[in-house]
């Protein structure tokens, strides 16, 4: 098990690569995405409603040659890449709405799986939603008075609809005048992902990729007009049995179980490491449950992350935890401070669970049979 790092943006550079490698770190999980591109996030930042990303509008699709230079980038530091995560919205729009361009979206979708194969990128992180992530506000509430994403439901409209032209809070395209926005229910939204994970876990199975599922955030039932999808620890179960296959995998977010009203966190890391499901891991703590909650500090949330940690190194995990949202330390750096003190406290607890068995890996065969004192 081992504690990695994610860049994108800016510090998808020699510095942010720098600043991993200093951090101990080698493994990187990136984003391609570009979510800032002309947006304006003025209201978001003054406390409004959001995140308020940019748009993707002829985006072109992540190359050969481009993740050939990201990947040789991080390699001149030490670094590997561990993942791309999220899909930029252009690239797949069609495919979560049901629109006629689905096919050929698919076929890059195909090509960009397969790249990643000949390039040793083992993971593709993806949140099938419409909606996205969205109905954040940004409070001065975590300890300290650090400013951090705070969800509360009745707080603002969660019936907002999608704007015309945006998919996973990002515009795609211009909108058309006068088209209605986009809503899906619950089943349709399952037929759709079923149908994109039938034709692409194959391709990224014979690539050795996995496709790594995010559960939705905030997990509610619905948002903004449009069903969510992995919003229980049981659906992301429905999620796997789809199709079965090793490609098929979550990018597994404890932060967002977390926030789920039903479910028990620790049971539900247990069941998918000792299922190999989980392709890596979002490293975040939070207080209360939707329809509130607030994002802490890792070590100061409702979630025992040190118990986490046992948890995955008893059966046998042996991939990444990345930090997740870090909240903002008041300082001229503050992701730079806020990933330095998360990134130290996460390479702790992974030191101390590899002290309580007197290794600092478990074999891949291993599978705890019933959880140690220890985990307890």
């Amino acid at each position: 098990m081992k504690v990695g790092i994610s860049l994108y943006g800016p510090l998808l550079s020699e510095a942010g690569a720098r600043f991993a490698s200093q951090l101990g770190v080698e493994d990187v999980v990136v984003h391609l995405t570009d979510y800032g591109r002309n947006a304006d996030a003025r209201d978001y930042a003054a406390g409004g409603v959001g995140p308020i990303n940019g748009e993707c509008i002829d985006a072109p699709l992540w190359s050969y040659d481009r993740l050939a230079d990201l990947v040789a980038m991080l390699s001149r530091h030490n670094l590997r890449v561990a993942a791309l995560e999220n899909i930029s919205p252009n690239f797949w729009s069609d495919i979560l709405l049901d629109g006629p361009q689905k096919d050929a979206q698919m076929l890059d979708l195909q090509d960009l799986v397969r790249n990643m194969g000949r390039l040793g990128i083992p993971v593709l992180g993806y949140n099938f939603s419409i909606a996205g992530v969205w109905g954040w506000q940004r409070k001065p509430v975590a300890r300290g008075n650090a400013v951090t994403a705070v969800f509360a439901m009745d707080e603002f409209d969660a019936e907002s609809p999608v704007p015309d032209g945006m998919v996973g809070n990002m515009r795609y395209r211009l909108a058309v005048p006068g088209a209605k926005p986009q809503t899906v229910d619950e089943a349709t939204l399952w037929s759709r992902l079923q149908w994109f994970l039938e034709k692409l876990v194959p391709v990224a199975q014979e690539a050795g990729v996995r496709l790594a599922a995010h559960p939705d955030d905030p997990p509610v039932e619905r948002l903004r007009g449009t069903a969510r999808l992995v919003n229980s620890h049981a659906k992301y179960d429905r999620l796997l049995s789809l199709v079965e296959s090793p490609a098929n995998a979550l990018e597994f977010c404890v932060g967002s179980l977390a926030e789920m009203s039903d479910g028990d966190v620790y049971e539900t890391t247990r069941r998918f490491a000792r299922r190999n499901a989980i392709a890596y891991v979002h490293f975040r703590n939070v207080r209360g449950k939707v329809p509130n909650y607030v994002e802490t500090f890792v070590d100061d949330g409702d979630v025992d992350m040190a118990r986490i940690v046992r948890v995955l190194h008893e059966e046998g995990y042996d991939g990444i935890l990345v930090p997740d949202h870090v909240p903002e330390l008041e300082c001229p750096a503050p992701w730079h401070a806020g990933h330095a003190y998360t990134i130290g406290y996460m390479k702790a607890l992974v030191a101390h669970a590899d002290a309580l068995t007197g290794s600092s890996s478990v074999s891949a065969g291993h599978r705890a049979e019933e959880p140690s004192a220890a985990a307890e």
